[in-house]
């Protein structure tokens, strides 16, 4: 039979009213919890949300109470977003000041009175401080912190001297993606980009292993890639966990391709920054960052062939100082032995003519005939000189000519086999530039096993990995 005496409901919830309101009448906790449920109702401006207690390590609640917060408790919310950075949401850990209420309609509930930031952002770079010790502690091979920096094997590999081909995983139609590809499409120098987009969620750490194995499928592809861009836009704190999730800074250190990073932080950097090859803060800085790299290859080669031609024009400036110096020399050496010719000649027929007058009148008739003789003798032999005189003359002229044309045909020897050495023509004839940690090697014994390399060839340029090494004896 029914009991005799019995109670309404609503009586009994006004006995529990009145004893918790006794209990906790006035009195404020400060309360270490997980937000669950989180829901906010904008025209009103309250908040509804769960705060749970969970074991270390794994999923169990050890406690969970309903909470709202409203008023003055709304407005602690939203400064708490504004000194963070992080919005109050789901899968935060929070310390905060509330009272216990009780309402026979809505039960019992916890009212937020105030929230403590500092104790949000240590926890959070608590967190992230354990797993860039985790990092360093599993992966000692590809991540190792020194001093304050910390060093990975993305960012020992060498930057290729151009970047054309780009893999770029970002959230699809992002503002952050939109940006990056505008600034690429439309630099000032007209560089063009073979852009391959791997879509994907960037926020939240549940999100990590697909942004994980987007890092595989660029691996995988069969594009050989020159940089992994990964970009997102701006966002709350809790947006970019994702990127200091330990599977993501992993993959990033180890990555064989050099990773830039371009998320969208203006406060501290992520994970995935400091295990990155190069970091920016945007993706517009890392569509710069792009740009500006191929334009300082590019004002590099323009250097070089500047330098080029001034030592081309220079050995032609010398060669024509050599060339006028030999046509002065044989010049002025022609003009000097028909001097001591003439004066030679000129000196035989004085000496000639003396003697002749100088011939005693008995002898006359002797001395006629010896004058006939010297008389004829020496014209014949002033014009025998004179025509030894035209044939060295002759001889000079053509010595002097071919000088000059034979001093021409080494100068232009020189500069054909100038032509023929340059880098561009040994590419084209099927040599290749082997390089090594930035320097141009020809010793193979400086590589090892495991050691990456660039060859250089033609219009290409290979990053390798040494896998063996064989002695070849030339046949």
């Amino acid at each position: 039979m029914p009991p005799t005496e019995h109670l309404r409901l609503s009586q009994l919830a006004d006995k529990v009213e009145q004893t918790l309101n006794n209990a906790f009448n006035g009195m404020h906790f400060w309360v270490i919890a997980d937000v669950t449920n989180h829901n906010h109702k904008a025209d009103s401006n309250y908040h509804y949300f769960e705060l749970v207690e969970k074991t270390s390590g794994t999923d169990k609640i050890l406690a969970k109470f309903s909470a709202k917060a409203w008023g003055n408790g709304s407005r602690e919310l939203a400064l708490f977003g504004t000194r963070t950075g992080q919005k109050f949401t789901n899968n935060i850990q929070v310390l905060l000041q509330v009272k216990v209420t009780y309402q026979p309609t809505y039960g019992l509930q916890l009212e937020v009175t105030s929230i403590d930031p500092n104790f949000t952002l240590g926890v959070i770079e608590q967190q992230r401080q354990q797993t860039l010790e985790r990092l360093c502690i599993n992966n000692p091979e590809s991540i190792q912190k020194r001093g304050e920096e910390y060093w990975t094997r993305n960012k020992s590999l060498s930057m290729p001297l151009v970047i054309q081909r780009m893999a770029v995983v970002c959230a699809t139609g992002s503002a952050g993606w939109q940006d990056f590809k505008h600034t690429l499409d439309n630099n000032l120098y007209g560089y063009r980009f073979e852009i391959s987009p791997y879509f994907t969620q960037v926020q939240g750490e549940t999100n990590a292993i697909a942004m994980e194995e987007k890092l595989i499928a660029i691996f995988q592809s069969p594009i050989r890639f020159d940089v992994v861009v990964v970009i997102r836009g701006g966002g709350a704190q809790t947006d970019f966990l994702i990127f200091d999730h330990y599977r993501i800074g992993r993959a990033i250190a180890r990555f064989p391709i050099p990773v830039i990073t371009g998320i969208g932080h203006q406060k501290n950097i992520t994970i995935a920054d400091q295990m990155a090859h190069t970091s920016v803060k945007t993706p517009t800085k890392s569509a710069e960052f792009i740009i500006n790299h191929n334009r300082t290859f590019q004002e590099q080669l323009l250097n070089i062939r500047k330098n080029l031609l001034i030592k081309a024009q220079q050995n032609l400036s010398a060669r024509n100082s050599e060339l006028n110096i030999t046509k002065t020399h044989i010049t002025n050496a022609a003009y000097q032995m028909l001097s001591s010719e003439k004066t030679y000649i000129s000196d035989i027929v004085q000496v000639i003519t003396g003697k002749g007058r100088s011939i005693p009148y008995l002898n006359r008739i002797a001395l006629a005939n010896i004058s006939a003789t010297l008389l004829t003798r020496p014209k014949i032999v002033v014009s025998e000189k004179s025509k030894d005189l035209q044939n060295l003359k002759i001889n000079i002229i053509h010595y002097q000519k071919s000088l000059l044309t034979n001093t021409k045909g080494y100068l232009n020897h020189s500069i054909s086999i100038f032509k023929a050495y340059s880098l561009e023509n040994t590419l084209n004839r099927g040599f290749a530039v082997v390089s090594f940690n930035g320097r141009i090697i020809s010793d193979p014994g400086v590589l090892q096993k495991g050691d990456n390399f660039t060859v250089r060839l033609k219009k290409t340029e290979l990053s390798v990995t040494l896998q063996n090494k064989t002695s070849y004896d030339g046949n």
